[in-house]
């Protein structure tokens, strides 16, 4: 099996123990959504060795460190032409992967620390074409984008992202199975996109909504949504935003558009 080097790049910590790597790749169930998987930042190949034993998926990885570029060259030929050494954050995925129109794949990968959050807002604007997520993130980073609303966790990624996708926490990490350790743990989550191919409102006004609403999470929404000319009355403006599920920002969202007719 590969032996994965001490390494560290972007704030990403390796992973070192295998049998949890196979357990984060088993999550992927790609049926008949998709067939090709993109793994994000695979490093060394610890997570990669097991996508390529997954038959039923086309694997593919995207890089930017140039020498783990050369090391998954040489190690995994399989992958020639496979490989792109380029940042995810503006890679334009169909068609750098040659997906047609209506096809669709999954993601998987250790998402680097520092860029999660990145990365997530680029699941969003890929979302038609992104129809499962499987990575591995810190721990309450994790843990926020799964919560429910009603709890200090929540936030605007959770709001966004559980708009347009059904989210998993599925396990906890300790630090003893990276190299370099990292100081905290870490949580795999998996989004699965859900039934809404578009919410019923005004999609980039409910962005600015949510945003702007977590922008004073401690004030009332009455309060906090001035900034966008908040001048109607609704139940929902007497809580804060850390309270209100999607659904309800989208009645926020129609509610704005109705009050500027």
């Amino acid at each position: 099996m590969n032996k994965v080097r001490a390494k560290k790049h972007l704030g990403q910590h390796f992973l070192k123990e295998e049998s949890i790597a196979k357990r984060i790749v088993d999550l992927l169930q790609p049926t008949s959504k998709y067939r090709k998987a993109l793994e994000i930042g695979p490093g060394m190949g610890v997570l990669t060795q097991f996508l390529l034993q997954r038959t039923e998926l086309d694997t593919h990885v995207v890089e930017l460190d140039n020498e783990s570029v050369d090391y998954l060259q040489t190690h995994y030929p399989v992958l020639l032409g496979k490989i792109y050494g380029e940042d995810f954050l503006r890679m334009p995925l169909k068609d750098r992967l040659g997906l047609g129109t209506d096809e669709t794949i999954g993601l998987i990968g250790n998402f680097p620390y520092n860029i999660s959050s990145q990365i997530f807002f680029k699941v969003l604007e890929e979302r038609d074409t992104v129809v499962e997520v499987v990575c591995m993130l810190q721990k309450e980073v994790a843990r926020r984008i799964a919560s429910p609303p009603g709890n200090k966790e929540y936030g605007i990624l959770s709001v966004l992202l559980q708009a347009y996708y059904d989210i998993d926490y599925h396990f906890t990490i300790p630090p003893g199975a990276f190299n370099p350790p990292p100081k905290v743990d870490s949580g795999i989550i998996r989004l699965t996109r859900n039934e809404n191919k578009r919410l019923e409102c005004d999609e980039k006004r409910f962005f600015s909504v949510v945003k702007v609403g977590f922008n004073q999470r401690r004030k009332k929404l009455s309060n906090a949504l001035k900034p966008l000319g908040c001048n109607f009355s609704h139940p929902l403006l007497d809580k804060r935003a850390e309270q209100l599920s999607y659904k309800d920002f989208v009645e926020l969202t129609n509610q704005f558009s109705a009050s500027t007719l």
